[in-house]
């Protein structure tokens, strides 16, 4: 029971983003930000999906890997079957052809052996590439997310502001403003835990480096939009209401 709370639950983050989608469906049905937190959910899905299959292993590699080391193992055994000393010729001929025996065996185990190497150290490529493309998607989201808020301007409801030609059409109460914002934080919180379903099980440095790039982006982005939140809030005509 105590280590259910030691790692994410992709099942939850899916749950939270199904009910946050419905939030905003009620509030703002017509919105763009009601289409992104859709693919947001459907991202997190195939997330779920995704850091359980990298976490299996490959077969078809571990395979081939386990193919190879019989083979080097075979070849050793011939390396050592064909270390007896040889019976010198007059010419040296028996001691030539013995070198050059030797030497293609061991040819043969340099070979096998990078090989195999190369297949034991392909299974953490394969899966680093896998992982980096995911979140690369999420990377993009978030900065979608972020575009969706930057025209969300609060201060438009201080005294004195005058709007010119080119300015943002404003339509949102102070309230539905408030609530925009919070619902776009709480999406970018949400993604970088997305993120973080993938860096649970994983060690790879390139792959915990993307996932503290996404979770740093995700809080900056947060924090602009909690600035705006403070404009709103401090307005003396804001009224809160249930979200």
């Amino acid at each position: 029971m105590a280590n259910d709370y030691l790692a994410l639950d992709a099942e939850r983050i899916v749950e939270t983003l199904e009910r946050l989608a419905v939030r905003i469906r009620e509030r703002f049905p017509e919105s763009g930000l009601s289409r992104v937190v859709l693919q947001v959910l459907d991202v997190a899905r195939k997330a779920q999906n995704e850091a359980e299959r990298i976490r299996r292993p490959i077969w078809w590699v571990r395979l081939l890997a386990g193919f190879l080391v019989v083979g080097l193992v075979a070849l050793g055994f011939l390396t050592v079957a064909s270390l007896r000393t040889p019976q010198l010729s007059v010419d040296g001929a028996s001691l030539l052809d013995y070198l050059q025996a030797l030497e293609s065996v061991i040819n043969e185990v340099i070979f096998v052996g990078a090989a195999l190497f190369f297949l034991i150290q392909s299974e953490g490529r394969i899966k680093r590439q896998q992982m980096l493309a995911a979140l690369h998607e999420l990377r993009s989201l978030a900065h979608v997310v972020d575009m969706h808020q930057l025209t969300k301007d609060p201060d438009r409801f201080r005294p004195g502001v005058v709007p010119t030609a080119s300015s943002p059409v404003h339509s949102m109460t102070q309230f539905e403003l408030s609530r925009y914002l919070d619902y776009c934080s709480e999406m970018l919180s949400l993604i970088g835990k997305i993120a973080a379903l993938y860096a649970q099980d994983s060690d790879d440095p390139s792959v915990l480096a993307a996932v503290n790039e996404i979770e740093t982006l995700t809080t900056d982005l947060s924090r602009k939009i909690w600035q705006k939140l403070m404009i709103v809030y401090s307005s003396p005509l804001f009224m809160g209401k249930e979200a």
